[in-house]
């Protein structure tokens, strides 16, 4: 971007935000709220008294920002390339095309690969999403407002409408409280889920495909590519929300079983509304142009088979058989709709019982189409839902489950103390454990007698498990994904699932044995587990059960998933042990996956903070090991950042297509050989284990723990109410038990950014001392080695967003101060250490080098400084001996809170 475009889009996004604050103020002035409207951060505002309504007022400015940031940046997208085409931006699709057209790829080969590229968001519900569904929502119908004033066609009255709009819509928002004042539900967070799936990505796949076959026009490829094309690159979605079980007593059988049906009604009321429009616009009569045969004897198939609904719908529209085909479509759905609600049928009878039936019936009716000449009908109006069925089928999204690996060994110990009185599983070695899996798994004999209840840890496994089986029985595996195991520490922890399934029902019996039928993934958190990956993955893909499973689920091609987490591996040692211990785990078990003969398929649980994975898409995808992404990537999407990406079409489209064509980028062509691996590889396995250290010796302090729970809010975000999920796994008040979201979301709020950080600056500048000239390769390599410039990069956004002073003034509130000033010297020193050494890798002062980070940040900075003021102050009277006595004063205290904490989340644009 010139200097010159960088100047209009802060000129566009002042002009945005100056409107905005305006109407915010007017919002005010209306109410009576004058000293509101005079304090907003605007212009070196007024701080705020001790009324927590300016909290509130700054909250809503902070998301309006935001909110005005978001659409500058879709506008400046649109703006490049209409005036440079697709392959201005990059990342997208016309940038990745082009690049593959110049490296050689022959195009029919990437023809041919495009069709192979799949990616799969897996939407969750972790608690790191602040806002109440009902502001998401107000927030949603503001930027459609916001957009729709872009547009030149309005009178100057008919401007005035909408800014009267945005202003109501401001009074809204600002009437209903950011506070959760109870837990949500896990079905009201599947509902926020379910409002993305349902509204908004059926609007973004249409986008998604128009943008390729545009982008291979204009890259100049041969060959055809259109709407018409079968093989598009390929989107699905999956959902953890009432599947992960892991700490959260709430996900219950009954729950898991809710979740399903909602899933399948919504998916299905999907596609009855799109099938009642299409038929709507093949209003096409025979007498104008003839249908083909096969359609005719497709409606003479059917109505012989549906009987009186079929010869219902062919009564209708009797010179229109094109919309008779579609009526008999609708007919077919297994969901009844009438006045008084939607309904679920069976798929006895006359209905679909597959999503792949549908798919052959719009098949048909678009290339019946294509043959009479309607081909722009035929894309316009048929693909459109074809590819929702591919995309959404009759379930929506997949639903993972996962569960704790102590949790299994519970649940088995349980079933083996009811049928033969042996206890102690989770203490044997592992050799042990795999003797007796071993043992059991040849044999078909159930643990439980009919009528037995074993325990609560078993009785919540196996009744989950039960409703999956149930779902294969009457719907197949669409809608059914993995069975996820966290904390996966050995092979055995793996083999318990197999165990448990077959008690449950979910397991089919060959001539050699029986297979799980649904897939187990081990999930690799720790650093430690993920350095002893490789050989756990090695040991399960020999294991009989683990060839008959995939072989059952995958045929002759095998494909087993791994996860892989973020944000554990972070918590427990640091940004770049964490990020380069992902990146190594990941080669090893590649070379696995290539001497077994399995294909890997990884799976990405990344967060939304650089401490839990997050940063640029693109160069996320370009830092993964040669050939880990296989064309197939599968990802969280979790919290808050679901709404920030896409919560608007155009902005989920965009998304979206990040993952989409930097996915083919990094596949096409596929590698079957290892790359040879970067010459710093060493440098960076010593640069990771210093790092840690660092990391692992402040966090082993005498009373950093205590350091840690008083130096931030942590307790305040323990006692709040953002998400369904408690804040710990267990009742264990450490380190260890505590999870990741608040751990990151405190650092975060008190301005330290710990954990995106700490512990790089003493790696780098002790190679920096010691050996100038490899320093010096290390340097040059940030810029042409991505997976070593995504690790420096997210260092650096991680130290731009950290507040020395803002740091101190929390730890004011740590009460003994021989506790205090050591850890804080310690953390300010790395401080130090680590902007000198980012400078030199960068050439010069971060905030120059990097301003699309530190610019927005400078928007915010005096605002959020006044914030953290007032919430360390009411920290402070929160805190104070026999406060908590006071019950009234304590509740009332914690509310006001909670405001500076969505507040200070709102201005830093994100929360764990």
């Amino acid at each position: 971007m010139t200097s010159q475009d960088a100047t209009g889009k802060e000129d566009k996004l002042q002009r945005d935000l100056d409107y905005l604050m305006e109407c915010l103020a007017e919002m005010f002035h209306g109410l009576g709220e004058s000293r509101l409207a005079s304090c907003l951060p605007k212009n070196g505002s007024v701080a705020p008294s001790e009324d927590c309504k300016f909290v509130r007022a700054w909250s809503v400015a902070f998301q309006l920002l935001g909110m005005a940031e978001e659409n500058v940046a879709v506008q400046t997208r649109r703006a490049l390339e209409t005036s440079q085409g697709l392959v201005a931006e990059p990342g997208l699709w016309g940038r990745v095309l082009e690049k593959l057209s110049r490296s050689g790829v022959p195009e029919e080969e990437i023809a041919a690969m495009l069709g192979e590229i799949r990616v799969e968001p897996v939407l969750t519900a972790h608690p790191t999403e602040a806002k109440r569904a009902s502001v998401l929502r107000h927030l949603r119908e503001l930027y459609l407002l916001l957009v729709k004033r872009e547009n030149t066609v309005w009178t100057p009255a008919e401007r005035d409408e909408i800014r009267e709009e945005i202003v109501a819509m401001l009074e809204r928002l600002w009437r209903t409280s950011e506070v959760h004042l109870e837990k949500p539900k896990v079905l009201n967070e599947l509902a926020t889920i379910i409002y993305h799936l349902r509204d908004i990505f059926p609007q973004v796949i249409p986008i998604l495909d128009r943008r390729i076959c545009l982008a291979w026009r204009e890259a100049g490829l041969k060959g055809e590519l259109s709407l018409l094309t079968e093989r598009l690159p390929c989107v699905s979605f999956s959902t953890w929300v009432g599947g992960d079980r892991d700490g959260h007593p709430l996900v219950t059988a009954e729950v898991t079983e809710a979740t399903l049906r909602e899933l399948r009604l919504n998916a299905l009321m999907l596609l009855h509304g799109q099938l009642t429009t299409l038929g709507s616009r093949l209003s096409i009569s025979r007498r104008l142009l003839a249908p083909p045969p096969e359609l005719a004897r497709r409606l003479d198939e059917l109505k012989a088979r549906t009987g009186a609904p079929g010869e219902e719908a062919l009564r209708r529209n009797p010179e229109e058989p094109w919309r008779q085909m579609v009526n008999m479509m609708r007919a077919r759905l297994p969901v009844e709709v009438t006045g008084d609600g939607e309904v679920l049928c069976g798929a006895e009878g006359s209905r679909y019982c597959r999503a792949a039936e549908l798919e052959d019936d719009l098949r048909l009716l678009r290339d019946s189409l294509v043959a009479r000449g309607a081909a722009r009908l035929a894309a316009a109006d048929v693909v459109p839902v074809l590819r929702s069925v591919e995309v959404f089928g009759f379930h929506l999204a997949s639903l993972d489950v996962r569960q704790n690996s102590a949790f299994h060994d519970a649940a088995l110990e349980q079933l083996m103390a009811a049928a033969t009185g042996e206890s102690g599983f989770s203490r044997w070695s592992e050799e042990e454990r795999i003797a007796f899996l071993d043992r059991e798994l040849a044999s078909s004999r159930p643990f439980l007698l009919p009528g037995t209840k074993p325990g609560r840890e078993a009785e919540s496994v196996l009744s989950c498990y039960r409703v999956l089986a149930a779902h294969l029985a009457s719907f197949g595996d669409a809608g059914l994904g993995s069975l996820i195991v966290s904390m996966t520490r050995g092979v055995s922890d793996l083999l318990v699932v197999y165990l448990l399934a077959r008690e449950a029902g979910l397991a089919v019996r060959g001539t050699q044995g029986f297979a799980c039928r649904l897939p187990v993934v081990p999930l690799f958190e720790t650093i430690d587990d993920l350095e002893g990956s490789a050989a756990i993955l090695e040991r399960f893909l020999s294991h009989p059960v683990t060839r008959r499973t995939l072989a059952e689920l995958n045929g002759e091609s095998p494909v087993q998933q791994v996860m892989i987490g973020y944000s554990d591996s972070n918590k427990d040692g640091g940004i770049m042990a964490s990020l380069w211990g992902l990146y190594r785990a990941q080669e090893a078990m590649l070379e696995v996956g290539r001497r077994v003969g399995v294909r890997l398929r990884f799976f990405h649980g990344r967060g939304g903070t650089i401490s839990r994975g997050a940063g640029p898409t693109s160069r996320f995808l370009r830092g993964l090991p040669e050939g880990s992404a296989g064309g197939d990537l599968r990802l969280t999407e979790q919290g808050e950042v679901i709404s920030q990406k896409y919560s608007n079409p155009l902005n989920a489209a965009y998304h979206l297509e990040l993952l989409l064509a930097g996915t083919a980028g990094v596949s096409i062509p596929g590698r079957s050989e290892p790359g040879t691996g970067h010459p710093l590889e060493p440098v960076m396995d010593r640069l990771a284990h210093r790092s840690r250290c660092e990391y692992e010796k402040l966090l082993a302090r005498e009373g950093f723990v205590t350091f840690f729970r008083q130096a931030t809010p942590i307790d305040v975000i323990e006692s709040s109410s953002i998400g369904s999920r408690p804040a710990r796994r267990t009742d264990h008040a450490t380190l260890a038990d505590l999870r990741a979201i608040p751990w990151v979301f405190s650092w975060s709020q008190a301005r330290y950014f710990l954990s995106g950080w700490y512990g790089i600056g003493s790696a780098l500048e002790e190679l920096m001392l010691e050996d100038a000239p490899l320093f010096a390769q290390f340097v040059r390599s940030t810029q042409s080695w991505t997976a070593l410039h995504y690790i420096i990069s997210n260092a650096a956004t991680s130290i731009a967003s950290a507040d020395p002073a803002i740091m101190e003034a929390y730890a004011g509130l740590v009460h003994e101060e021989g506790l205090r000033k050591p850890i804080l010297a310690a953390i300010h020193a790395e401080y130090r250490r680590t902007v000198r050494v980012l400078e030199e890798i960068y050439g010069g002062p971060l905030a120059e080098r990097r301003p699309a980070v530190h610019v927005p940040l400078a928007r915010r900075t005096d605002a959020l400084r006044v914030l953290h003021e007032r919430q360390i102050a009411l920290l402070r009277q929160w805190r104070q001996e026999g406060m908590r006595q006071n019950r009234g004063m304590s509740e009332e205290l914690l509310f006001r809170l909670l405001e500076t904490v969505h507040a200070i989340a709102a201005g830093l644009g994100t929360t764990g």
